[in-house]
């Protein structure tokens, strides 16, 4: 199991930083909030793409999109984590 933790420097990140677990039952994103948070999980056999945004400077961001269940669209992580995420993911498809 892999657990990346977005920068409080990142938007959006500042109290709450957003999680992504990728495990062997698939891919969950963690959004804390205040009073509750959000999480979604998605299976991997529902994974249709997985896409990378890294700047030249600042922070980058990992989408994943999916067969009916929406995407996850995660910023706020290092190039070498998002591309680290991206190469696990591509491995569990």
């Amino acid at each position: 199991m892999e657990t990346y933790v977005a920068s409080r420097l990142s938007e959006g990140n500042k109290v709450f930083p957003i999680k992504i677990v990728i495990n062997e039952l698939g891919i969950t994103l963690k959004h804390p909030g205040i009073f509750s948070g959000q999480e979604k999980t998605i299976p991997f056999n529902r994974v249709s793409s997985v896409d990378v945004d890294c700047p030249l400077v600042g922070f980058s961001t990992i989408i994943i999109q999916t067969t009916g269940e929406g995407k996850i669209d995660a910023h706020g992580f290092t190039k070498s984590e998002v591309m680290e995420m991206k190469k696990l993911v591509l491995e569990k498809i």
